[in-house]
């Protein structure tokens, strides 16, 4: 599990590789903030943005091509948005997603979200741009309220663990680190979102944040966006290697951002409804159950 620093969350800057500044530029032609066939800004603007090199900038807009997105990313003008761009209701890479659900989420009144997750690594990158946006005041939600469910820092985790039986009397430290700095992350996303409680004009009234832990690993990421769709992906495990003060060793452990996360609408009809409405009564009764309230660890 990698893990953001803590003063890059939800700010963006730690959003510098070319498959980052890809999700973020497709999120924002997801959510409508770049229409079909608008122009992006030029090479040099984006890698001001985001501060990174040009050449940073030219693999992120040819992954877009790849994905059908863009068209005339060649020397001169820059690219354009497809005309024809993809349809976005089918299975995406977790970031790419979230960066349009929950765009679209917090262009409501009153946001809602509530979710299941392993760390706030995932929600924390995908939260950047719909809080850019509340800065310059494009979006103007007055209150928010975020609710989240992780699993409780005394537990045996069921990942990430050693492989070899040898290694096993360092998977403890390995999950108190992988607590400490998720407990990080939880602290930095409360204050940055509280923070909108006192900007300027672009304040936002109402802001709650609150967290509980359950007392299992959660094999599974849920995204909840005001009660209208359910966002669901698998945590997928697999060998990773992973430093420890006694060096390196190989671990079984997940890459969330890597997920694949399937939208489910409760508009409509049959299956995606129906499982969007189950979802929530599900995460409704684990918080009412056997969730216990969670402060994070200084």
């Amino acid at each position: 599990m990698h893990l953001t620093r803590e003063n890059d969350v939800v700010t963006g800057s730690d959003k510098g590789s070319p498959q980052d500044i890809a999700d973020t530029l497709r999120g924002r032609i997801r959510g409508g903030e770049l229409k079909k066939g608008d122009k992006l800004p030029t090479q040099a603007q984006l890698a001001e943005e985001f501060g990174v090199e040009r050449g940073t900038v030219r693999q992120a807009l040819r992954i877009l091509q790849q994905d059908g997105l863009l068209s005339n990313t060649g020397k001169g003008s820059p690219p354009r948005v497809a005309e024809a761009v993809p349809e976005p209701d089918v299975p995406q890479p977790t970031t790419a997603i979230l960066h349009t659900c929950l765009k679209r989420a917090f262009e409501t009144r009153d946001v809602l979200i509530d979710v299941i997750c392993f760390t706030a690594e995932t929600l924390i990158l995908a939260l950047a741009e719909p809080l850019r946006l509340i800065h310059e005041g494009r979006l103007r939600p007055e209150s928010i309220r975020l609710r989240c469910l992780v699993p409780a820092r005394g537990l045996a985790l069921a990942f990430p663990v050693p492989v070899e039986e040898a290694d096993a009397p360092r998977a403890q430290a390995i999950h108190r680190e992988l607590m400490d700095q998720r407990d990080s992350q939880l602290r930095v996303l409360r204050s940055t979102l509280m923070r909108l409680t006192r900007q300027g004009g672009n304040r936002v009234a109402d802001v709650r944040v609150t967290y509980r832990e359950l007392p299992f690993t959660t094999p599974v990421k849920l995204y909840l966006l005001n009660g209208e769709e359910a966002v669901f992906g698998y945590y997928q495990v697999g060998e990773r290697p992973r430093g420890t003060a006694g060096g390196e060793i190989r671990t079984y452990d997940v890459s969330g951002h890597k997920a694949m996360l399937f939208p489910f609408p409760r508009s409509r009809d049959g299956r995606d409804g129906a499982f969007a409405e189950e979802s929530q009564k599900w995460f409704d009764a684990l918080w009412e159950t056997i969730a216990t309230d969670l402060t994070p660890s200084e």
